[in-house]
């Protein structure tokens, strides 16, 4: 059990060689992808939080043959075709990933199939899966405003070219999985560059797909191979401890064997702007992704001017707690997305950053903090697993105790964070 409320004592610095969890994203797609395969995929490392756990649990209650314990799984993948219906509906918990590539999976299948998820989850906005998915043939009923529970009753689908109205790995992923099923060729086109993990790992996988640019694939009917994987560390969670490092004097980290797919360590290039001293060192590529080094060492930092879009939207809390330790105002814009996350992120990055007693403001599409001399203090997760980390990120660099009231929430992703923070600083 991960405790509700924690307490942590600052400031301490970071040193040692470390490695994060498994990437959550890939995870996600390395299940989806073997359950499309017809034969056996074997996975290492696989992220631990509960989302990952949902889109497995998913995929068996659909009958696909998953085996292996902790980060391990075999997944023994007959096809697309030998999916049947589940007995109850499909609980994705907190996973909007879950639940936005799955309805691609089952949008082609010919059975019903119900997706639904927390009081968070169903407080989301799904109509931008949804409507792709309708125009490719299926037929999906949505609570009021597209919200889930989703009732997908699976169709044969026809490709079509689907012109996304905003930039989302997720949802170009659903489509890409639903044009796997359809007849004929599906074209997804998306308004700017989004996470391309699917693209990546299906090529380096053999599956029809084609990317025509950076912002637009190309896929017909048929499957990737089976395959073996040890998945990369999570860049998103290695956010965390980057930042703690960068801001906590006297750190000196190595994180190891972490993905360095270009749209996902943007917050590296973020945090140099800002004066910090990272180094970032590929060393191999797995299923089309660099993986390698990054290295981190305490330094001053400065305020910055941050464009809060896709490839970077998940790592804004763990920014604004750098934010908050820099010298001058650092403005983060462009981050309207930030609003339907687990939390309003907005509104729970902007109480963080107030608790810590630095100058904070809020904007429609996102915020400015002032940094200054941040003091131990109080914070609240809102249910958020990034919002409880940037917390702990904080505490961490503070001077005093602080606590962090909804800890739990980082079971999601990164439950074993406290842990992982100790032995760092036991390393000293």
């Amino acid at each position: 059990m991960i405790a509700d409320v924690v307490s942590i004592t600052g400031p301490r610095p970071l040193r040692g060689r470390r490695r994060v969890p498994g990437d959550k994203g890939m995870s996600h797609r390395a299940l989806l992808f073997g359950a499309f395969a017809g034969g056996e995929t074997v996975l290492t490392g696989l992220g631990p939080g509960d989302d990952v756990a949902r889109t497995r649990d998913a995929l068996s209650s659909l009958g696909v043959a998953i085996t292996g314990d902790g980060d391990r799984a075999t997944v023994s993948g007959r096809g697309i075709d030998a999916l049947h219906a589940p007995d109850t509906a499909i609980d994705c918990g907190n996973s909007g990933t879950t639940m936005r590539m799955l309805a691609g999976v089952v949008a082609g299948r010919p059975f019903p199939t119900v997706l639904t998820g927390d009081e968070s989850l169903v407080a989301r906005p799904m109509a931008r899966v949804v409507n792709p998915l309708r125009a490719m043939g299926a037929e999906i009923e949505a609570a009021e405003g597209g919200r889930a529970p989703l009732v997908i009753r699976g169709q044969p689908l026809t490709g079509r070219r689907i012109a996304l109205e905003q930039a989302s790995g997720q949802v170009k992923t659903a489509v890409v999985l639903a044009g796997l099923q359809a007849r004929g060729t599906t074209e997804v086109v998306e308004p700017a560059p989004s996470r391309d993990h699917t693209e990546r790992m299906l090529v380096a996988l053999d599956a029809p797909l084609q990317r025509i640019d950076d912002r637009t694939v190309r896929v017909t009917q048929g499957r990737p191979r089976p395959f073996e994987l040890e998945l990369p560390g999570d860049p998103s969670s290695a956010a965390f401890l980057v930042v703690a490092a960068a801001i906590t004097p006297g750190s000196d980290l190595v994180l190891e064997h972490v993905l360095l797919n270009p749209g996902r360590i943007e917050f590296v290039e973020v945090l140099r702007r800002m004066g910090a001293t990272i180094e970032v060192e590929p060393r191999e590529e797995r299923l089309g992704e660099p993986v390698g080094t990054i290295s981190v060492r305490a330094a001053p930092l400065h305020g910055e001017r941050v464009a809060c879009h896709e490839p970077i939207i998940d790592e804004v809390p763990a920014l604004a707690v750098a934010a908050a330790f820099a010298d001058g105002v650092t403005e983060f814009h462009d981050g309207a997305e930030l609003r339907v996350k687990e939390s309003d992120r907005i509104g729970s990055v902007l109480e963080l950053v107030t608790a810590l007693g630095v100058g904070a403001e809020p904007r429609a599409d996102g915020l400015v903090v002032r940094g200054g001399t941040p003091q131990p203090a109080t914070f609240r997760s809102h249910g958020d697993h990034r919002i409880a980390l940037a917390a702990a990120v904080a505490a961490n660099a503070a001077p005093g105790t602080s606590t962090v009231e909804g800890w739990s929430a980082v079971a999601v992703s990164y439950p074993r964070f406290l842990d992982e923070l100790e032995a760092i600083v036991a390393e000293r």
